[in-house]
């Protein structure tokens, strides 16, 4: 690695620690995490509560009712849920300025005149904030299971799908940011990046499912292929094999994304005429 590389390596770690954004994202998925069990536990203990008034009118939420108690496997699904969906949508927003939008201050724009390659300003943002995101994933997604086995009373999950489950929650999150990523510096708006990504992740898996097309070797799927595993028993020999060959199959298309924004900035001529400075 040379010098410049690492140069870029150390500026986008202070930018991503110093304006707080790794410690929001960090709480930001760690507290939806824990959170989503403890909303079920005590909406599960509301409905206990009101067993009478459910009996006035003839229903039964008996079923229900104990699965949102004693249940492990709700709150960790929920947890799931929630990484890969409302912490996705806000992370994706808070990296819009890595995203392109620096690109947008002539105080930060690239300076291709002074030597700085396109490489070594692309290669930091898709290892920092994707790898970043995956950590925290898998993290929260122990941290979601260790609460629930304290606050639910049945626990029939296995850990190994836990730490698998958690893995692609995470690699979900990468493959949007790396997406994110490739469009936001590719064209310079941020913005727009950012809607696009929320928009696939919003309906594609809806229109992969419509399909047949909801699971395996699907990254736009891999959220809904945590969320099966964590009430299944211990994964076959053949799932892990088709579990392993979708995340690799994720992983080429972020490296493939990775190509097309640096083929993009090195064609991109940015027009750094001007007076006037936007700090």
């Amino acid at each position: 690695m040379n010098n410049q590389t690492k140069a870029c390596f150390i500026k986008e770690t202070l930018a991503y620690i110093r304006t707080h954004k790794l410690l929001i994202i960090m709480c930001l998925i760690m507290g939806l995490s824990i959170i989503s069990p403890l909303i079920l536990r005590g909406l599960g203990m509301l409905m206990v509560a009101m067993e009478d008034v459910y009996a006035q009118f003839d229903s039964d939420v008996s079923g229900m009712t104990q699965a949102l108690t004693t249940d492990v496997s709700m709150g960790i699904t929920a947890s799931i849920s929630e990484i890969t969906g409302s912490a996705l949508i806000v992370t994706l927003i808070l990296l819009n300025s890595a995203a392109g939008g620096e690109q947008k201050k002539r105080a930060v724009i690239i300076p291709q005149s002074s030597g700085l390659r396109s490489f070594s300003y692309l290669l930091p943002k898709y290892i920092i904030y994707p790898l970043s995101a995956l950590v925290f994933a898998i993290t929260a997604t122990i941290a979601s299971w260790a609460v629930s086995v304290l606050i639910f009373g049945y626990n029939d999950v296995e850990f190994m799908n836990v730490l698998l489950a958690g893995i692609l929650a995470g690699v979900t999150l990468m493959f949007y940011i790396c997406i994110h990523l490739t469009i936001g510096t590719a064209t310079g708006k941020a913005g727009l990046s950012a809607a696009i990504c929320i928009i696939m992740s919003v309906l594609l898996p809806l229109v992969f499912a419509t399909i047949d097309m909801s699971y395996m070797f699907n990254p736009f799927a891999l959220n809904q292929i945590a969320v099966t595993l964590i009430p299944a028993t211990l994964i076959t020999a053949s799932e892990l094999v088709d579990i392993i060959v979708s995340v690799a199959f994720a992983l080429g298309i972020m490296i493939l994304a990775f190509f097309i924004a640096l083929f993009a900035q090195n064609s991109r001529k940015i027009d750094n005429t001007g007076n006037e400075i936007d700090l």
